[in-house]
């Protein structure tokens, strides 16, 4: 009897994780890169250019802050900031309500744009 109950809740999560095995590569083959669009990003930079964009610019919420300037910053590195912030491994209140409410290619165009700017 106890047999047969484990069974009935091992076969499921087996056939689960066969499934995976084999259409998993499939499936990651079929995931292309995201590649940022600069000039998708015109539409969706509003929200960074309050603060970023305007040299010398202190936040004054929850501290006083000094927000560095994005310009010419390395394309990757805007990325990976902003995924840290959505994630919370890095927190500052505002940029995480930002950050958490961009798509990847929100992240990667305004990544894009960012990087070409001087």
């Amino acid at each position: 009897m106890k047999l047969r109950t484990s069974l009935k809740r091992t076969l499921p999560a087996l056939a689960m994780m066969a499934s995976c095995a084999i259409l998993g590569p499939a499936y990651a083959a079929d995931a292309a890169p995201v590649v940022g669009d600069a000039q998708a990003a015109l539409s969706k930079i509003s929200m960074c250019i309050g603060c970023h964009g305007i040299k010398g610019y202190k936040s004054s919420f929850p501290e006083v802050y000094h927000v560095p300037m994005i310009a010419g910053q390395n394309a990757e590195y805007i990325v990976a900031a902003l995924q840290e912030y959505a994630s919370g491994a890095r927190s500052f209140p505002t940029m995480e309500a930002i950050a958490e409410s961009l798509s990847e290619q929100d992240m990667a165009d305004i990544a894009a744009y960012y990087a070409n700017l001087k």
